[in-house]
């Protein structure tokens, strides 16, 4: 018995579109998930803006960016009290010097006027410089009366008060030789202890005393002339400051 030919179906070429279909499909199905993961979740954005609203009293926004609260919920921060406590006590110590100053330039108006003396006021604290020609004779360590009664008026006004004060004497650079000082610096520092020593007699505690001989090495004024070496001829008195500045290290440029 013979056997039946079956006719063979020509190929089909237009196969791939299947596959390209299903491809096409899949790509489209993974773009829909990746969008709906890169979507904002409102439930779980509400919670979590709910909570930081809760906390903060702020709202946020979709786009994470931070609204101005309302002005009845807005932190006002006290300043802290470390910069208080150093900044206030600066401030009065320097009230407190400056009317020390004031003081001492009223008692002194006279020869403050003549130029005899100078009253300024600085970060250590208030300084009065007195020229020697007002306190001594050429030469000498012993007060005149005229400069124990002007010293008497500085010590009314420092009595009272509780600051350090430190008295230093100042001559020129003429040398000095005789039986009773050997050397400019010993009169400039027996002065100085003239002066500390009406203090003390006139109620200014000892405690708070302090007296320098500076000698020549402080020059305020030139040693050329007899002017600038009668400027030389002087004695300070500065009342310290409880508080002075703080100095502030510079550092090296590299």
């Amino acid at each position: 018995m013979a056997r039946k030919k079956y006719k063979e179906e020509p190929d089909n070429h237009e196969r791939w579109l299947v596959s390209y279909a299903d491809f096409m499909t899949l790509l489209f199905a993974f773009f829909v998930v990746m969008y709906a993961i890169s979507s904002i979740n409102e439930g779980k954005y509400r919670v979590l803006s709910n909570a930081l609203t809760g906390a903060f009293g702020k709202t946020i926004s979709p786009l994470g960016k931070i609204p101005e609260a309302p002005e009845a919920q807005t932190f006002k921060l006290d300043p802290i009290p470390v910069v208080k406590q150093k900044v206030e006590p600066l401030r009065k110590e320097r009230e407190q010097m400056t009317v020390i100053a004031r003081d001492i330039l009223a008692v002194l108006e006279p020869l403050v006027r003549e130029g005899k003396v100078q009253v300024t006021q600085t970060s250590r604290g208030v300084t009065i410089e007195i020229n020697a020609s007002v306190l001594f004779a050429p030469g000498e360590a012993k007060l005149n009366d005229f400069s124990s009664q002007a010293l008497k008026a500085i010590a009314s006004v420092l009595a009272a008060d509780t600051h350090e004060i430190q008295v230093e004497g100042h001559t020129d650079n003429l040398p000095i030789k005789n039986q009773t000082f050997p050397s400019n610096w010993e009169l400039s520092a027996v002065r100085a202890s003239a002066v500390a020593r009406l203090f003390t007699e006139n109620g200014v505690d000892e405690k708070r005393m302090t007296a320098v001989g500076q000698g020549p090495k402080q020059p305020v004024g030139s040693n050329l002339t007899a002017e600038g070496r009668a400027r030389n001829r002087r004695v300070t008195v500065t009342i310290l400051a409880l508080l002075p500045e703080q100095a502030v290290e510079i550092p090296v440029q590299r």
